[in-house]
């Protein structure tokens, strides 16, 4: 009798002490990472989306903002597209650092033209708010604006030429890969004109605000939730583009999924991925610039997270994130177009400036996370492993905290 009242007495508290035990759901919503979007010189002018990856719609409005640094480097690169089909045909079929196409003029050899430079260290300023709308719903208002500046030290001491030229002579890439050095350092050359005649420049120091981006997301209630512990999000994103070389309208759409997996000791393991498309410039409210002939931007996305849980309901959270966005310019162009560059002068790469715009560009986050209650602090470092410089590296750091609560 003795016995089984104690079994039944030690059920109950075990059963008391698991109902009174938090959920890692009632500490951390799932992946909730900063605004990873790069600084590419095209991108910072309109809109992009930033992959959502939590479980369920938010209790709490929740105020954030965002530090980024990003080093953008390509040297001068000028660019002729033939009009004539013929012409297209016969340098298809060379190689495009060997195609002999002159320019003499339109006339003779119709074709359009454009030539970039991108040296500086652009820096985004970035603040959000985060609004539960109802049980499923969720509004997000985000506000961009962009610093262009020399990245010396120590404003900008991981992303500034000397610090990336000493990580290429001492560590990986070899000395001045790209001609950095020869061109000088600690600089901004940022001009862009485009086939049709337009001037993008910007200054040291140029200040400017980017635009607003609107975001909403559902959440809807599935069977796996429960069983799998497995979520899904759907996303439809509003970009409100504001500065002077671009002011158009940008609209996009999401889908994201995300596999929590409990583990021993506190820890828990998350696995997402997510897809979205982008139409850039649906409407444009004046002549606009032309960052780039591909009207729709696509990204898939990958993101890992190994989080360990604390006896204070706080938490330590490491991330891998992998992105790769389709290219900007229509790939069939990179067939037949001629780069002129100084070529004779650099060890290499001075052909990006142009060339990764017809390539699709990919770069990997590394993100360190804590949590509490109250608030939550990200940094994180991304860099292109494919070197294609949009940004070579790039650092930012992120506070979100629970407001009007």
């Amino acid at each position: 009798m003795l016995k089984n009242a104690l079994l039944v007495l030690g059920f109950v508290c075990s059963t008391i002490a698991i109902a009174q035990k938090k959920d890692s759901l009632s500490i951390k919503n799932g992946i909730d990472n900063p605004s990873l979007l790069a600084t590419h010189h095209f991108g910072i002018f309109s809109s992009r989306i930033s992959t959502n990856f939590k479980l369920i719609a938010p209790k709490k409005t929740t105020l954030s903002i965002n530090a980024v640094s990003g080093n953008n480097f390509h040297p001068f690169v000028e660019s002729y597209f033939p009009k004539d089909p013929q012409v297209r045909e016969e340098l298809s079929k060379i190689i495009w650092y060997q195609r002999p196409f002159n320019f003499v003029d339109q006339e003779t050899t119709p074709a359009e033209y454009m030539n970039i430079v991108i040296d500086a260290v652009i820096k985004e300023f970035r603040l959000g708010i985060n609004i539960p709308l109802a049980k499923k719903h969720e509004l997000g208002i985000n506000l961009k604006s962009y610093l262009i500046s020399k990245g010396k030290h120590p404003f900008s001491f991981f992303t500034g030429d000397e610090s990336v030229e000493w990580f290429h002579s001492n560590v990986a890439g070899g000395e001045d890969p790209y001609g950095r050095r020869y061109y000088g350092l600690n600089q901004v050359n940022f001009k862009y004109l485009d086939r049709n005649g337009n001037t993008l420049e910007l200054k040291n120091n140029d200040f400017f605000i980017s635009g607003l981006e609107i975001n909403h997301f559902y959440y809807p209630t599935l069977t796996i939730n429960n069983t799998r512990n497995i979520f899904i999000n759907f996303g439809s994103h509003l970009g409100l583009n504001t500065s002077k070389h671009n002011s158009s309208i940008d609209l996009g759409l999401s889908a994201n999924a995300i596999k929590k997996v409990p583990l021993k000791n506190n820890y828990e393991f998350i696995f997402a991925a997510g897809m979205n498309v982008l139409r850039k410039n649906l409407i444009n409210f004046k002549e606009v610039i032309d960052l780039g002939n591909n009207k729709y931007l696509a990204t898939i996305e990958s993101n890992l997270e190994i989080t360990k849980f604390t006896k204070k309901s706080n938490f330590n959270a490491f991330g891998v994130n992998y992105k790769i966005q389709s290219r900007y310019n229509k790939k069939e162009e990179a067939d037949y177009y001629k780069l002129i560059g100084k070529w004779q002068e650099i060890n290499g790469g001075w052909q990006h400036g142009v060339s990764t715009l017809y390539k699709a560009l990919s770069n990997w986050d590394f993100i360190y996370t804590y949590g509490t209650p109250k608030l939550q602090l990200s940094i994180y470092i991304k860099e292109d492993f494919l070197v294609n410089n949009a940004p070579d590296f790039q650092t930012g750091i992120c506070l979100k905290i629970p407001v009007f609560n």
